[in-house]
């Protein structure tokens, strides 16, 4: 049995994961969280009998460490990491540490915009088609306890930037690049180069025998090529120009892989919008890469509902549209949100600012939006920005006040979107329980 020992840091769905693998492949394993732990995860670790604190970082616990997996939330350059790294302790992240012990084929999706979506469709489309397939990464079960526990021949595995910087070793068969637009630009220094190669770490270790999607509409992930040495197989998509291995013909997305041609029909599809059409094409292409029949593929992108927290319909009360689109969390998701509704716009925003240049919306925003309601502790920044271009402006400071000045704003025919630019951390625990607590406040509002 391996007697090295492995120290997890963060004790949520990825780190207790992590250590429940560790210990099954015979570490000396220890968790240390910072936080309170969630129950479900300490009666997990106390089931597999895995040593853990809360509440603090005990050093001398975790400076003997030989691996260090650490939750991809937690910065480099907090002064205990760094102190780690001074130590010549590898610093990994949990999708580093499974996939050593894992002969599965791995799909990779990253980008600034759109992964989830398009995670969740190649996911669907796999185990629509009978592959025997695994969901993880940024989202669904921690892919180290699927390791530990399940025996998958694929996983399709939504990986941040944050979890991509903890990445060395590990090969994707099949990676993709949604997009790259200025996202946690406070995590890389506030320099977007630094950002972007830390997204094309999804192609690191891939050979002639990967392959390698991306969209070739965006500028950034352009030049970034230009820098690629390796022989990976690279198809792209286009919704602006039909030179491209997936490209919009009228009404119609074609796609053509390896000699095979496929067409679907923009207008039988759930999901609307140009960037759903883009998530679309990049899902077809792998798709098509693993061998799904043209049907299973063309069934399942129509019948696809969409991703909760993301441009997700609500509910419909007095002809005015509720949409929750909490996981817009930077500009690019933002524009793509107001791009898809058709009606006159109130619109949530607001929260932890990371950067935003609020420029970029400002055609969009003229456009489509007669009152923005200001939801977050400090919202001078959003006041700023559009007090000279949005008619109406609310500052508010809760979701509740939020739901109910949009309430109250509204007019028949228009549409309430929550999609707030910024991150949650100062009103709510993540974009999922902002969410949920607007749905939840919409409802109950909407009832009187």
């Amino acid at each position: 049995m391996n007697k090295e020992r492995v120290v997890v840091l963060g004790g949520g769905e990825s780190g207790c994961g992590s250590a429940i693998l560790a210990k099954k492949m015979g570490y000396d394993v220890f968790l240390s969280d910072k936080g309170v732990l969630d129950a479900k995860y300490q009666k997990m670790l106390e089931a597999e009998e895995i040593a853990f604190e809360q509440g603090q970082h005990t050093t001398e616990k975790i400076y003997n460490a030989d691996i260090v997996i650490k939750s991809p939330g937690i910065p480099d350059s907090i002064e205990l990491i760094q102190n780690i790294l001074k130590r010549n302790i590898s610093v990994i992240s949990e999708l580093e540490f499974a996939k050593r012990f894992s002969s599965a084929k791995t799909i990779c999706i990253t980008g600034s915009n759109g992964k989830t979506t398009t995670t969740m469709l190649v996911y669907n489309i796999l185990k629509e088609a009978g592959f025997n397939v695994g969901l993880g990464g940024n989202i669904g079960k921690s892919y180290a306890l699927q390791v530990a526990r399940e025996n998958y021949d694929w996983y399709v595995l939504e990986i941040s930037s944050f979890q991509l910087d903890g990445m060395f070793d590990f090969k994707a068969d099949i990676s993709i690049i949604t997009n790259i637009t200025p996202d946690h630009l406070d995590r890389y220094d506030y320099k977007m180069d630094n950002y972007i190669k830390s997204k094309f770490r999804v192609c690191n270790n891939q050979t002639a025998s990967d392959s390698f999607v991306y969209c070739c509409d965006d500028d950034l992930i352009k030049k970034e090529m230009g820098f690629l040495t390796s022989d990976v197989q690279k198809l792209c998509y286009s919704i602006k120009n039909d030179i491209s291995d997936a490209f919009m013909s009228g009404n119609d997305i074609i796609v053509n892989v390896n000699g095979k041609s496929l067409t679907l029909d923009i207008d039988k599809i759930k999901i609307k919008g140009l960037h759903n059409v883009s998530n679309i094409m990049a899902s077809a292409i792998v798709a098509m890469l693993v061998g799904v029949n043209d049907d299973v593929i063309r069934m399942t992108i129509e019948n696809f509902g969409g991703v909760e927290h993301r441009v997700e319909f609500v509910c419909c009360v007095d002809d005015v549209l509720y949409i929750n689109d909490s996981k817009a969390t930077n500009i690019d998701a933002v524009w793509y949100a107001l791009e898809s509704v058709k009606r006159p716009v109130v619109w949530i925003a607001g929260g932890i600012d990371k950067g935003n240049d609020y420029t970029l919306l400002y055609d969009l925003v003229k456009e489509k939006v007669h009152t923005l309601i200001c939801m977050g502790l400090d919202n001078d920044k959003l006041i700023e920005a559009f007090e000279d271009i949005v008619p109406n402006i609310y500052d508010t400071g809760s979701i509740e006040d939020a739901v109910f000045a949009a309430n109250e704003s509204a007019n028949r025919g228009d549409v309430v979107l929550l999609s707030p630019a910024c991150a949650s951390f100062d009103l709510f625990d993540n974009y999922n329980h902002r969410g949920e607590m607007f749905k939840s406040h919409v409802r109950e509002i909407t009832k009187q």
